[in-house]
């Protein structure tokens, strides 16, 4: 997971990155991993410019089905919207903000 957000720093996007379902687009990825019989997660925003952040990282507790829990994304909707204040926050510091 470590390697597949060093890619997004860079501005490419991992093989094992894909959109997150629900989020509307590519601005939202999801990197699933598989260790020994667990598989993990980690959600990450690229839609702002030259930032990225991860949003939220966790074990997938459940044997059925792939979706991601609702408490997950209920988390990963509530940390985008902080991203997204952080980012104007940090756009308006440059003098690049409304």
């Amino acid at each position: 997971m470590g390697y597949a957000l060093y890619q997004a720093q860079l501005g490419l996007k991992a093989v094992s990155a894909k959109p997150l379902r629900g989020f509307g687009g590519a601005g939202i990825l999801e990197i699933v991993e598989d260790h020994q019989t667990d598989t993990y997660r980690a959600v990450y925003a690229v839609k702002f410019s030259e930032f990225i952040y991860v949003l939220h990282a966790f074990q997938k507790k459940s044997k059925k089905g792939i979706a991601t829990p609702k408490p997950d994304i209920d988390l990963i909707r509530r940390r985008l919207s902080i991203a997204e204040e952080d980012y104007k926050l940090r756009l308006a510091a440059r003098g690049h903000g409304k």
